[in-house]
């Protein structure tokens, strides 16, 4: 075995169909999409090569900039939410009675596709026959607000089940995270006199910080590509104040047929991923990790 291992074309034998699929659903989509974002094209007939005017075009859009500007709150508040998941795991970790029902229900919604998700969240909204505006007329207010119709509330609307779909995954990634810690130092940190806040702040949250940076990455990133609720619910609406940077490109592909410049609107999505998951890392990296 180890003299098969020791020989190249061997080796090139096994990674040749990772390196293959790679190539071919990954980097080679990637600079297609550089290249079409150069082009006049509608998707259909001959492509025009226009250079980078479809670029120099996204710099000057000020309807993409919104677009980004949405896309960038949705990460950040997808960001702020990890600390309310991280807060659940820590109890869910803990021998608290309930635990497992509560395990049970907080996967629910990993369990929904997005169209039934938006389809709930879209009957709790409803105006006039919505549960949300029927508890609201049942306290007093008579005009309660259109929430999805509203340009000032339809963005922040939407950010709640966006948040609540995926709060089932990142709670169970912390919570795998954390039941791996060994119980032998939590159990010697409460020998010592440390509280559960102690525990939980200063041994088990620094015990998953390499967990917790993934997460970030995780939640910015597929916030920045997030799409396919906003487009059921709202498509961007009213009047642009939910769209987001995925959805902006899918109405110049698919509605207006300006592939070359959706490609370049994706081109440059990729290229601001890249960027922050690299600030990230920069961000959070540690001199030293800590071992167990």
């Amino acid at each position: 075995m180890d003299k098969a291992m020791s020989n190249k074309g061997v080796i090139m034998l096994y990674i040749f169909p990772a390196l293959f699929l790679l190539l071919a659903l990954i980097y080679i989509p990637i600079v297609q999409t550089g290249y079409f974002g150069l082009m006049k094209w509608n998707g259909m007939g001959s492509k025009e090569f226009i250079g980078l005017t479809n670029y120099s075009r996204l710099v000057q859009d000020s309807l993409f900039w919104s677009s980004a500007y949405h896309s960038f709150l949705l990460a950040l508040f997808s960001v702020l939410s990890l600390v309310g998941y991280l807060m659940i795991s820590v109890v869910l970790a803990g021998k608290i009675k309930g635990a497992d029902i509560l395990r049970k229900i907080y996967l629910i919604p990993m369990l929904l596709a997005s169209v039934a998700i938006a389809q709930l969240w879209m009957k709790i909204y409803h105006p006039t026959n919505g549960i949300l505006n029927s508890m609201l007329m049942s306290i007093g207010i008579e005009e309660p607000p259109m929430w999805l119709a509203d340009p000032n509330l339809a963005l922040f609307a939407i950010f709640i089940p966006i948040i609540w779909q995926y709060a089932g995954f990142y709670i169970l990634i912390y919570y795998a995270a954390l039941k791996n810690i060994p119980e032998s130092l939590i159990e010697a940190a409460r020998i010592d006199g440390a509280t559960a806040w102690d525990i939980a702040w200063k041994i088990k949250i620094p015990l998953i910080m390499n967990v917790i940076k993934v997460t970030i990455v995780l939640a910015v990133v597929g916030s920045l590509k997030y799409f396919d609720l906003i487009y059921i619910m709202t498509n961007g609406g009213p009047n642009g104040a939910s769209e987001v940077m995925a959805s902006y490109m899918y109405g110049h592909a698919f509605r207006g047929f300006d592939f070359g410049y959706a490609s370049a609107i994706g081109f440059f999505l990729l290229v601001i991923c890249l960027v922050i998951t690299w600030i990230i890392r920069k961000a959070t990296a540690v001199k030293e990790e800590i071992q167990y």
